[in-house]
C-alpha cells in the first residue's frame, strides 16, 4: 500500500512540476553521410536533491537507456560506485549535479530527422519519478570523428551477439573431462593392478630376472626394457580404439547400446571368475611361444618377456583396462592412447624401482591369503561397473527398467556385500569363520558400508552431488536434486521447430540444450547445475528444448546432423542460445561447475 501511495504522489508530481532532469544533446558535426562514424554527447543537468541512474544500473525499471534510429556502437558512461538506494530497496549506480554520457555510432541510410530517444527515471530520498521517454534533434556534419574513451569514463555497452545463424568459427569444446585428472587416475589404477592376485605373485620371478643380467647397469637396462614392453602392449590397445575412431564417433560410441552391452558381459565374465565360478585364461600355446623367445636374453629377450608378462596379467588387469577404455572414449580421441601409456607406466613402475633397488623386494608383503580378498572385493566392485554399463543401455533405448531406485538398490547391495564379506558376516574363500577381523578389513569394511548407506537419500531423489553423474536421474524431485527440479523445467524432447514458433509467438529467445541418455556430463549438470535457484530463474527467460543426439532413434541422428552442421561438433553437452529467427546468440560448450560462469552465458 506505501508503495502504490508513492507511486500515485509520484505521477501528480510528473505532471505539476518541471522535471528534475535536464538533457542537453549535441553532436560533434552538423551534417551527415550514410555509412559515417558518429559520436553523440548527453548531459544530464540534475536538480539539487535528485539522482539519475546510470546505464548499467541493476535495476533495470529506472536505468537510463538510449535509443536512435541507426546503429549505436558504444555508450561511454561517467565511472560511479554502487550504493544502496534505500527507495528503489536494492543497489544501484546513480548521478548526482551532472551526467555526461557519449554515444558512439554508425549512420545509416538515414540521413535526415535524426533523432536520440533518452528514456530515464530520477528519484529522490523520498520517492521515484515513473520513467520518461523524450526525443531530440540531432544536427551533423561530414567528418571522422574522434571515439577514444575519455579519461575517467568506461563502456556501459556489452559485445552485440553474432547476427549470423551460426557462427563462422565456433568456440571449441572442451574436453569431456579433465585430461590431468583423468591421466593420473590412469596412472592410479595401473599401481592398483600390482596387487592384484594375477601380477603380485610374479614380482620376485621378474625381479630375479633383471638380478641375474649382470651388474646393476645391465639389471637398469633389462628393466627399462622389460617396462617398455609392458607400456607398447597396453599403448598399443589404445592406439587401436583410437584409429578405429573417426573424428565424430566417440560419442556414438560410448552411448552405444550394443558397446554397453558387450562391456556388461565382459565385467559380468571377470567377476564371476575372481568369485571363482571358472578360469579365464589366455591360449597356452601363445604364452609358451612368447616365453620361450623371451629366454634367449638380450633386450629382445626382455621386451619379448614385458609383452608375456601383460598377456598373463590380464586376466586380472582386464577390468581396470576396460574401465578406463570405455572412461576414455567420452574424451579426446587421444584419450584413449595417453590413458592407456600411463596405465602401463603405473604397472611398470614398481618392477622399475625394484631393480633398481632389490633390497626393498624382502621388505614387500608376501603372497597369500590376502590376494584372495582382493579378487573377492574386486569382483563385487566390477560388478557395481556392469550396473552401470547397463544403466546406459536401459535410458538409451529407454526402456525405464533400471530407474534411479533400482540402480541405486543394487548399488547399495553391490557395496555392502564386500563390507560383509571383509567384516566376516559373508562367508567366502579367503576368510575363516573363526578368523579375527584385522584393522584393515575392519577400516575399509566400514568404509564400503558407509558408502552403502549414504546411497539411501537417492533413492527418494535427494541429490547425490557428484555421484548423480554416474546414477540415472531421478523422476521425481526431493528437495530439488537428483536431476528432479530439472525434470520439472517446462523442456520440450527434440521438438526445435515446436520451441521457435513458440519463442516467436511469445517474443522471447530459445534455450538449446544439446543432450544425452547416456551422457555423464550431461547428468552431472542436470542434476546440480540447473536446479540452483539462480539458474532456474534464468532459464525461465527462455524457451527451453532439449536436443538428444546419443539414441539409436531417427530424431537423435537429425540432432546431432543439426548440431554438426550448424557447430560443427557432436560433443555434449552443448548449449545454445537461439532467437526467435534461429539465429545464434551464443553458445556454451560443454560443462562448468562454475554457477557464476554459466549464469552469465544466460543473462540477456
Amino acid at each position: 500500500m506505501r508503495s502504490l501511495w508513492l507511486f500515485l504522489l509520484a505521477a501528480s508530481l510528473w505532471g505539476q512540476t518541471p522535471n528534475p532532469v535536464q538533457w542537453t544533446v549535441t553532436a560533434t558535426a552538423a551534417k551527415a553521410e550514410p555509412g559515417a562514424a558518429i559520436r553523440l554527447k548527453a548531459v544530464a543537468a540534475i536538480e539539487p536533491g535528485w539522482h539519475l541512474y546510470s546505464v548499467t544500473s541493476p535495476v533495470t525499471a529506472t536505468a537510463t537507456k538510449f535509443t536512435a534510429p541507426f546503429e549505436l556502437k558504444q555508450t561511454l558512461q561517467q565511472k560511479v560506485e554502487a550504493k544502496y538506494d534505500a527507495v528503489a530497496a536494492a543497489t544501484t549506480e546513480s548521478y548526482e549535479g551532472t551526467a555526461t554520457f557519449y554515444l558512439d555510432g554508425v549512420l545509416g541510410e538515414q540521413t535526415k530527422d535524426l533523432e536520440l530517444s533518452i528514456r530515464s527515471s530520477a528519484c529522490n530520498d523520498k520517492l521515484c519519478l515513473p520513467p520518461r521517454r523524450r526525443t531530440f534533434p540531432i544536427a551533423l556534419t561530414v567528418g571522422a570523428v574522434d571515439t577514444a574513451t575519455p579519461d575517467g569514463f568506461v563502456s556501459a555497452t556489452a559485445p552485440a551477439p553474432a547476427a549470423s545463424s551460426a557462427p563462422a568459427t565456433p568456440p571449441a569444446a572442451p574436453a569431456q573431462q579433465d585430461l590431468s585428472s583423468f591421466l593420473l587416475i590412469a596412472f592410479g589404477l595401473g599401481l592398483a593392478a600390482v596387487f592384484t592376485p594375477c601380477v603380485f605373485p610374479m614380482i620376485p620371478f621378474t625381479l630375479s630376472y633383471f638380478i641375474g643380467q649382470g651388474d646393476k647397469k645391465g639389471s637398469f637396462a633389462q628393466a627399462v626394457v622389460f617396462c617398455l614392453g609392458i607400456i607398447v602392449l597396453f599403448t598399443s590397445l589404445g592406439f587401436l580404439l583410437s584409429a578405429a575412431l573417426g573424428p565424430f564417433a566417440v560419442v556414438q560410441l560410448s552411448a552405444n547400446p550394443y558397446v554397453n552391452l558387450g562391456i556388461a558381459a565382459v565385467f559380468f565374465a571377470f567377476a564371476l571368475s575372481m568369485l571363482g565360478a571358472f578360469e579365464i585364461m589366455l591360449p597356452s600355446s601363445l604364452l609358451t611361444k612368447l616365453n620361450q623367445a623371451s629366454e634367449g636374453g638380450g633386450y629382445l629377450g626382455s621386451l619379448l618377456m614385458g609383452l608375456t608378462f601383460s598377456l598373463t596379467s590380464f586376466a586380472c588387469v582386464g577390468p581396470f583396462v576396460g574401465t578406463l577404455l570405455a572412461a576414455s572414449v567420452q574424451g579426446d580421441k587421444l584419450q584413449p592412447i595417453l590413458g592407456m601409456a600411463f596405465f602401463a607406466t603405473g604397472l611398470a613402475t614398481p618392477f622399475f624401482l625394484l631393480a633398481l633397488f632389490p633390497s626393498y623386494l624382502k621388505k614387500l608383503p608376501r603372497s597369500g591369503v590376502w590376494m584372495m580378498r582382493v579378487k573377492v572385493v574386486m569382483a563385487f566392485l566390477i560388478l557395481a561397473a556392469m550396473l552401470k554399463y547397463l544403466s546406459n543401455v536401459d535410458a538409451v533405448w529407454q526402456l525405464d527398467i533400471l530407474t534411479r531406485e533400482r540402480f541405486l538398490a543394487g548399488w547399495m547391495i553391490l557395496f555392502a556385500a564386500p563390507a560383509a564379506y571383509l567384516l566376516g558376516w559373508l562367508r567366502l574363500e579367503g576368510i575363516k569363520a573363526d578368523q579375527d577381523v584385522t584393522i584393515p578389513r575392519l577400516l575399509l569394511g566400514l568404509f564400503l558400508l558407509s558408502f552403502s548407506l549414504s546411497l539411501w537419500p537417492g533413492m527418494s531423489g535427494a541429490s547425490l552431488g557428484e555421484l548423480d553423474a554416474y546414477v540415472p536421474l531421478a523422476k521425481r524431485s526431493a528437495g530439488g536434486g537428483g536431476g528432479g527440479a530439472y525434470a520439472a523445467l517446462p523442456w520440450k524432447k527434440n521438438d526445435l521447430a515446436g520451441a521457435l514458433a513458440q519463442a516467436k509467438a511469445e517474443g522471447k529467445q530459445v534455450f538449446v540444450n544439446f543432450t544425452g541418455y547416456a551422457c555423464t556430463n550431461c547428468h552431472w549438470m542436470k542434476a546440480n547445475m540447473f536446479p540452483l535457484p539462480e539458474i532456474a530463474a534464468a532459464l525461465g527467460k527462455y524457451i527451453l528444448v532439449e536436443l538428444y543426439t546419443d539414441g539409436t532413434d531417427a530424431a537423435s541422428e537429425a540432432n546431432q546432423k543439426v548440431q554438426e552442421s550448424r557447430f560443427s561438433t557432436v560433443a555434449i553437452p552443448y548449449y545454445v542460445i537461439l532467437d526467435a529467427d534461429e539465429k545464434t546468440v551464443r553458445a556454451f560448450p560443454g560443462l562448468t561447475k562454475d554457477p557464476k560462469e554459466f549464469l552469465k552465458f544466460l543473462a540477456p
